[in-house]
C-alpha cells in the first residue's frame, strides 16, 4: 500500500493542477455558455407577462381618481340672450349652452367666451345640482376665453397644470356638457400641439392642443385634465363638417388661459405683449434660400421701426427658434409663448443669423409701443351704446396733463355716434363725476341708468366738449 501512495497522490496532484490549467487557458467556452444562458433567461422574460409591470405607459394609468375629483369642479353654464324672456318655451330658441371650470374655492370660472356671447343673463349649474347667477368679468374673443364669477364658498376646484410638458401621446381626459348630458367625461391621447384651425379672428391667437377625446356641442369651456387631474386646457372647438364629434378636438393651452384669465381678473382686460414683429412659418425652400440645413424656428419677415424686437437686435431675415428656451417651430407655437407674457416683461429669443446661433433679451410693449398695462375695454355695456375705450398711458397722461379715458373706436349705428362724438375723444367727467381711468367709466355707466352727461376733450383742437345720451 505504502508503494503505491506516492503514485496516487501524483495522479491527483497532475489533475488537479490540469483542471486549474485548462480554466486558464480556456476561459471562452465557459464565458460563451453563461452569455447564452444569461440571454435565454433574458429572452423568456422579456416574452412572458412576468415583465408587464414594468412597462406601464404611465403613472396612474386610469382616470378613476382624476375623474372623481375633477368633474365636482366643472359646471353646466345656460346663457341667455334677453334675461326678460324666461319661459321654458323662449329659452329654445334664446339660449347657448356649454360648460365652465371652477379655477378658486370662492367661485371664479373659465369657460369660452362663444359660450356666453351677447348673454344677458349667464346661470350656472354645478355637479351637485346647485344654481347660481354668474357675473361676467371679463371676455377675450382673441382666445375664446371668457372669466365668470359665482357667490360661492369652498366650491371644489381644479388648478392649472403645465402644459408646456404636455406630451403627444399623453392621455388626457375631456369633462364637459355635451347634449345637456351632466358631467360627461371622454379619453384620448394629444394627437399634436400648437395647431391653429382658422376660427378666430384675424389678431387670434390659434395654438390648440389637438386631442382625440370626443367632443361635442356643450363640452366647449370644459376641462382637459391628464391622469393626475391637473388642469392642462380649455376644450373650444372640434373639426367637423356635421357639427359633431368626427375625431378630434381642440383645446386651449393652459398657460395661455392662466395668463389670460389673471388679466381679466386684476385688470377687465388682457394685458397683451408685442414684439413689433411680423414672422411666417419655415419650409424647406426658405430654409435652401436661406442656407440653413434644418426647417426649424419661424420666419422674420418684418421688423417694425422703434419697436420692442427692433431695439433688441432682432433683423429681417432672422429664424427665431426658441422662447425662454421653448422650442418654437411653427407661428401658433411661437405666438402662444409671446401671448404668456405682458408688456415690460423681458423674454430671450434664440435665434440663428447667418448660420450662427445668438439669442436676444427683448422686453415687450403694448400696442401703443410703451411698456404700460393697456388694453382696450370691449365690455358689454360699452359695447351696447356702441363704442371702445382705454385708459391713458403714462406718456398721455404727462403729455395732456389729466386723467381720463381715451376713446378707441365708435360704432356705426349706436347711441354714441348719435352724439357726434369721434374717436380721440378724452373722457374727463360723467354726470360731473371725475373719471381717472376705464374701470371708473364702466362701474359708473353699468350702475346709473338715464341721462348721462360727458365731458372732455380732443388733444388736437381747443376747448371742452360735452355729449349727452340716454342709457338704458
Amino acid at each position: 500500500m505504502r508503494k503505491y501512495l506516492p503514485i496516487l497522490l501524483s495522479s491527483f496532484l497532475s489533475a488537479f493542477l490540469a483542471i486549474i490549467a485548462f480554466k486558464f487557458l480556456f476561459p471562452t467556452q465557459i464565458i460563451i455558455e453563461e452569455e447564452n444562458v444569461a440571454k435565454k433567461v433574458t429572452h423568456d422574460m422579456l416574452f412572458s407577462d412576468r415583465m408587464n409591470q414594468n412597462f406601464y405607459a404611465s403613472q396612474p394609468n386610469d382616470f378613476i381618481k382624476a375623474a372623481n375629483e375633477s368633474v365636482e369642479a366643472v359646471v353646466f353654464i345656460s346663457s341667455l340672450k334677453d334675461k326678460n324672456q324666461r319661459d321654458k318655451f323662449t329659452r329654445r330658441f334664446n339660449t347657448s349652452t356649454g360648460s365652465g371650470v371652477i379655477i378658486s374655492n370662492d367661485g371664479y370660472i373659465v369657460t369660452n367666451e362663444h359660450v356666453i356671447k351677447d348673454a344677458e343673463l349667464i346661470e350656472v349649474l354645478t355637479n351637485d345640482n346647485k344654481e347660481y347667477e354668474a357675473r361676467l368679468i371679463g371676455k377675450d374673443p382673441t382666445t375664446d376665453l371668457a372669466l365668470l364669477k359665482i357667490e360661492g364658498d369652498q366650491l371644489p376646484f381644479l388648478m392649472f397644470g403645465n402644459s408646456d410638458s404636455l406630451q403627444i401621446g399623453e392621455w388626457v381626459m375631456a369633462i364637459g356638457n355635451p347634449f345637456r348630458l351632466q358631467s360627461t367625461v371622454t379619453a384620448g391621447i394629444v394627437s399634436a400641439k400648437a395647431r391653429s384651425i382658422n376660427i378666430l379672428s384675424p389678431q387670434g391667437i390659434e395654438s390648440f392642443i389637438q386631442t382625440d377625446a370626443a367632443v361635442n356641442p356643450g363640452n366647449s369651456g370644459g376641462a382637459l385634465i391628464n391622469t393626475r387631474g391637473d388642469l392642462l386646457g380649455i376644450n373650444s372647438a372640434i373639426m367637423s363638417n356635421s357639427g359633431k364629434y368626427e375625431g378630434y378636438s381642440f383645446a386651449i393651452p393652459a398657460n395661455l388661459a392662466k395668463k389670460i384669465i389673471y388679466d381679466l381678473k386684476e385688470f377687465g382686460a388682457v394685458q397683451r405683449g408685442w414684439m413689433g414683429i411680423t414672422i411666417i412659418n419655415m419650409n424647406a425652400e426658405k430654409a435652401r434660400q436661406l442656407g440653413v440645413e434644418a426647417v426649424e424656428g419661424v420666419y422674420l419677415e418684418l421688423v417694425s421701426k422703434d419697436g420692442a424686437a427692433k431695439e433688441a437686435g432682432l433683423k429681417r431675415r432672422d429664424l427665431l427658434t426658441t422662447v425662454n428656451g421653448i422650442k418654437t417651430n411653427s407661428v401658433p407655437s411661437f405666438m402662444e409663448q409671446i401671448a404668456q407674457f405682458r408688456p415690460g416683461d423681458v423674454v430671450n429669443i434664440g435665434f440663428i443669423r447667418d448660420g450662427q446661433k445668438k439669442e436676444a433679451k427683448v422686453k415687450l410693449r403694448n400696442q401703443l409701443n410703451t411698456t404700460d398695462f393697456v388694453a382696450v375695454r370691449k365690455d358689454k355695456v360699452l359695447t351696447d351704446l356702441g363704442f371702445e375705450i382705454r385708459d391713458l398711458d403714462s406718456v398721455e397722461a404727462k403729455r395732456l396733463n389729466t386723467d381720463g379715458v381715451y376713446v378707441v373706436s365708435i360704432y356705426g349705428n349706436s347711441k354714441i355716434k348719435d352724439t357726434n362724438m369721434e374717436p380721440g375723444y378724452i373722457i374727463t367727467t360723467v354726470n360731473e363725476v371725475p373719471i381717472n381711468n376705464a374701470n371708473d367709466l364702466i362701474d359708473y355707466l353699468e350702475k346709473n341708468k338715464g341721462l348721462i352727461n360727458i365731458e372732455g376733450f380732443y388733444e388736437k383742437y381747443p376747448g371742452e366738449f360735452p355729449y349727452r345720451f340716454i342709457n338704458p
